[in-house]
């Protein structure tokens, strides 16, 4: 089967997007990242994309100040890159309906949680952990899903658990979830484009 190209948006860090570029380059994914996008021109993804010879963007409303310009320019930019499915890897922009008519059912994001719990605008970073300290639960986890319209409600495509603490702060969880997240994702890509 050919290897699918993957275009990755994040806003932070990208230690997802360097799992999904680990994970391809080992063969664990059938897959080559074509492309990321970045909202944010200081995001450590740009440069972990541009550090592995993958083109890296740096789209926002800094640049092309129209919301349908901006749309229209990062719907090229994935048709230019033959882009096949699109992941969310912390981006933390609400994806255009353009975009989401063009990728339906080919667009996939992950949230440290498990979803429907903890999601919803809002909801990421240190701020869902917080919530899950907070509700007393002794399980958290990840979930991997389609994107839609509405935040975190697109389906569930798999989850994984892990626990929480007693001594948990929002950071400490944070840390134990990112650890899971990597190793997860790529699993769940490679079974996603097997």
């Amino acid at each position: 089967m050919k290897k699918q190209n993957i275009a990755v948006f994040a806003s932070g860090g990208g230690s997802n997007l360097q799992a999904i570029i680990d994970g391809c380059a080992v063969g664990k994914i059938n897959a080559q990242v074509c492309a990321v996008i970045s909202n944010n021109s200081k995001s450590m993804a740009l440069q972990r994309a541009r550090d592995a010879g993958i083109p890296a963007f740096h789209f926002s409303a800094k640049i092309i100040p129209d919301p349908a310009g901006l749309a229209k320019t990062i719907l090229q930019t994935l048709l230019d890159h033959k882009t096949d499915i699109i992941f969310l890897a912390g981006y933390m922009k609400r994806i255009d309906p353009s975009i989401l008519r063009q990728y339906e059912n080919r667009i996939y994001n992950i949230h440290p949680a498990l979803l429907p719990k903890y999601g919803g605008r809002g909801m990421f970073g240190l701020h869902v952990h917080q919530a899950v300290i907070d509700a007393g639960e002794t399980q958290t986890g990840i979930t991997i899903h389609k994107v839609d319209p509405e935040y975190d409600t697109g389906a569930i495509v798999a989850q994984c658990m892990v626990p929480v603490e007693k001594s948990d702060t929002a950071e400490t969880l944070a840390a134990r979830v990112l650890a899971r997240e990597h190793i997860f994702l790529v699993e769940t890509l490679g079974e996603l484009l097997c």
